[in-house]
């Protein structure tokens, strides 16, 4: 999926206020784009407004930033693919080198959100800000969110304590690390937690409240590199639980050039399980061990037995632990160098 660099000039905009930063605000669709019967919050349609709808529907938004809106794409999240990211890395990294540029907002699905912010988390080549929000509700509901989580963003976004801090979510009121962040409740407002690690801070009205940092590598200082690639290595992610058949790992190997299993506990999984994955290394084929508990860590010293053969995923969820491990096979397959990135990432 190819864009071309879009023409953007803030001093057009008749609200242009040169003591303000600049912002480029980049849509990709979501519920923060639907559009159903007035007042519902369900059978809506996911992206179907466009970014200047979106914009308009923002009181006060110049007040914070010269906005300027980029439609990137107008989809369901659950449709976005690798291809969409490397688009959309491409396009945050080629416009950040313009110095009347100061910040991004990504308007996106709240189903892969939390997938997206890590991606773009390893891959941007900036350190100017980088937030993507969404909503719960649809444009057309009572007491939408979009809104207020897009205007927060882009105060975020034109905030230089923002600065150097990764990419981060933006979503009712809270600041979360693109690293961490992780969708938690399937409609409620503030549907988005970082689990264990809470959040780096809140918004309240157009100002930034920062208490914590993630301490992970990320964006200038992570060591992917995306430029040229056309496509991500394939990897799969196997659900274990009870009397799960271990000929899953068979068919996957099949299509894939990593697998991430998400067992049971720290990590768990069975003994037929176990000898798969012995065979998979053999093969060259990594497998990174995660847990289905969205909370705690995964270690390597946990389960001797399981260790040999796999890396452990650290605390990293099995959809992010995908991300890591299809980049990481972009330049290795030795199980120690993956494991370092693990800890490192």
């Amino acid at each position: 999926m190819i864009i071309p660099i879009p023409e953007i000039n803030f001093t057009a905009s008749s609200f242009y206020n040169p003591q303000l930063n600049n912002v480029v605000i980049l849509a990709t669709g979501g519920t923060i784009a639907g559009s159903g019967e007035a007042h519902n919050t369900l059978n809506y349609e996911p992206g179907a407004l466009p970014i200047q709808d979106l914009l308009d529907s923002v009181p006060h938004l110049e007040r914070v930033a010269n906005c300027a809106g980029v439609q990137v794409s107008n989809l369901c999240s659950a449709d976005i693919t690798s291809e969409h990211w490397l688009t959309l890395a491409t396009l945050i990294n080629t416009l950040a080198q313009r110095p009347d540029i100061h910040g991004f907002v990504i308007t996106h699905g709240t189903d892969t959100l939390d997938e997206t912010s890590y991606f773009l988390n390893l891959v941007l080549k900036t350190d100017k800000p980088v937030i993507i929000t969404g909503s719960m509700r649809p444009a057309t509901a009572i007491s939408a969110d979009g809104p207020l989580n897009l205007f927060q963003s882009v105060a975020l976004a034109a905030n230089p304590e923002a600065y150097g801090q990764g990419v981060m979510v933006v979503f009712a009121e809270g600041i979360y690390s693109g690293r961490d962040v992780q969708k938690v409740n399937t409609f409620k407002a503030n549907a988005f937690d970082e689990r264990d690690f809470g959040c780096l801070g809140y918004m309240r009205d157009e100002h930034a409240y920062f208490y914590t940092r993630s301490l992970k590598k990320h964006t200038t200082a992570a060591q992917f590199n995306i430029a040229g690639l056309q496509s991500l290595p394939v990897v799969s992610v196997a659900y274990f639980h009870v009397d799960a058949d271990p000929g899953i790992l068979d068919y996957l190997a099949t299509i894939s050039k990593g697998i991430v299993i998400a067992g049971a506990g720290g990590g768990i999984y069975s003994k037929p399980w176990i000898d798969k994955v012995g065979n998979l290394k053999n093969n060259n084929i990594p497998v990174v061990r995660c847990s289905r508990i969205s909370s705690g860590i995964t270690l390597k010293d946990s389960y001797i037995d399981l260790s040999a053969n796999s890396i452990p995923c650290n605390s990293l969820v099995p959809q992010k632990a995908r991300i890591l491990l299809s980049l990481a096979l972009t330049q290795t397959t030795e199980y120690h160098e993956i494991g370092a990135m693990f800890n490192e990432y």
